[in-house]
């Protein structure tokens, strides 16, 4: 059972990046998905989260209107399309997969964790 974060890198302020979070070992359709971060000196906060079920969404202030989370079962994989990105989103992501948690982004929550990718927004 196993989480792996994906497509983190080094854009321009302004610039876009999609992240992946691929599932082996189980099926992600089963789970809701976070996606957190955790930049140097800050708290973790959670970005976004999708619903197990009906794919509903949930984005911090801070994120909405620039991500975008959605999933694609049938590759067991959920993206965090990143667009519009700021220095302030500069920290290592994670994404998390919880059962039967709705659309928390309370991290105590979710029980299987990725390793993380990082993303720095640099000019």
């Amino acid at each position: 059972v196993q989480l792996q974060a994906s497509g983190g890198g080094l854009v321009q302020p302004g610039g876009s990046l999609r992240l992946s979070c691929a599932a082996s070992g189980f099926t992600l359709d089963d789970y809701s998905i976070g996606w957190f971060r955790l930049a140097p000196g800050k708290e973790r906060e959670g970005v976004s989260s999708i619903g197990s079920s009906n794919g509903g969404t949930y984005y911090a202030d801070s994120v909405k209107g620039r991500f975008t989370i959605s999933r694609d079962n049938a590759k067991n994989t959920v993206y965090l399309q990143m667009n519009s990105l700021k220095p302030e989103d500069t920290a290592v992501y994670y994404c998390a997969a919880g059962r039967r948690v709705g659309l928390t982004l309370r991290p105590s929550q979710y029980r299987i964790w990725g390793q993380g990718t990082e993303v720095t927004v640099s000019s």
